[in-house]
């Protein structure tokens, strides 16, 4: 089995011209081989094709899974940060149930944008335990971020997407963050359409166990009444299809984020700082400053810059030394 698992990544590779594989849930491997799986597919796909990426989903918080063969790690090119999401999400919005109970302070955002492991070996309330390593030897590429993903939507309760007034400022943090950017689908224009959980098991027992499943998920999260979507409904599947509606000025901003990201200094942010209190964060990235607002009013920032790269909304005003934006806002200074 082993050996079918390594050769069906390199077909992929090889013979389909597939230009990297992401790997689901490699925490929930267990292998207690002298080379863990996840580092066997690494080496073999990287040996058909040094340029393929392997990109894993981990929710280990264990740089391990990015460091070198040389260092005894599994060698992923990258793996994706829930951290980041979670440190994020819970500043512009009000979720704080489940796995979100270890976040909401301005501080983890910092430390996020910094290396995405917030929980780095720090007690996890939400696991009741320790959890996570640092992973300083890690390069910010080493790392895929995002506000939105097929989990952190599909696997809501109602498959619920970013609140509208909250979507200017993720796309702000997530793409001018100097990790590996990941836009949901729809993301980029302000899709509506919920994305919510479905199935297709032809086993009944199957089916049910889904339904179960999900149910027993989201008892930790308080705002859930039991009342969830049948994955097994085609209507739940028909509600989750692309409507394709565009909101143009959100468009703009994902177009001028991405042009903007291009012109940013590589590599870990120079300084960063923040205010818990007044809930607003600087990131120098020199000659550029990310300069946010969590707040829901009017905030006055410190910056060092002369000129208004961008902002997020309307309203942004530099002066010497400072800078004012509106509440859930951002703006790109140099």
């Amino acid at each position: 089995m082993r050996e079918w698992v390594c050769q069906s990544a390199e077909g992929w590779v090889r013979d389909f011209g597939i230009d990297g594989l992401r790997l689901d849930a490699i925490h929930a491997i267990v292998d207690t081989s002298a080379e863990h799986i996840v580092a066997a597919v690494s080496r073999r796909v990287h040996a058909i094709n040094p340029h393929a990426y392997v990109i894993a989903e981990s929710g280990l918080n264990d740089p391990i899974v990015m460091r070198g063969r040389d260092r005894g790690g599994w060698d992923c090119d990258a793996a994706w940060a829930d951290d980041f999401h979670h440190a994020l999400r819970t500043l512009i919005t009000e979720d704080r149930d489940g796995y979100y109970a270890d976040f909401g302070r301005v501080s983890q955002l910092a430390q996020a944008f910094h290396r995405p492991h917030v929980l780095d070996g720090v007690y996890s309330v939400f696991r009741r335990r320790r959890f996570g390593a640092p992973a300083e030897d890690v390069p910010p590429d080493g790392f895929v971020v995002y506000a939105q993903n097929h989990d952190q939507v599909g696997n809501r309760a109602y498959g619920d997407r970013m609140p509208a007034t909250a979507r200017p400022l993720a796309a702000f943090c997530t793409l001018l963050s100097p990790f590996v950017p990941l836009l949901f689908m729809g993301e980029e224009y302000g899709e509506l359409a919920p994305f919510q959980f479905f199935s297709d098991h032809i086993d009944p027992d199957i089916a049910e166990a889904t339904r179960e499943g999900r149910r027993g998920e989201f008892q930790a999260f308080a705002g859930f009444t039991g009342d969830l979507p049948d994955p097994q409904d085609p209507a739940t599947f028909q509600r989750s299809k692309l409507t394709r509606r565009r909101d143009p000025g959100l468009a703009r901003l994902y177009r001028e984020l991405i042009a903007a990201r291009r012109e940013l200094t590589p590599g870990t942010p120079s300084e960063i700082e923040y205010d818990e209190l007044a809930r607003w964060m600087i990131v120098r990235r020199p000659p550029h400053e990310l300069v946010c607002n969590f707040g829901t009013g009017p905030a006055t920032i410190p910056c060092q810059g002369t000129e208004v790269v961008l902002a997020t909304g309307d309203g942004a005003q530099l002066s010497p030394g400072s800078i004012k934006l509106g509440g859930m806002a951002g703006a790109l200074v140099r």
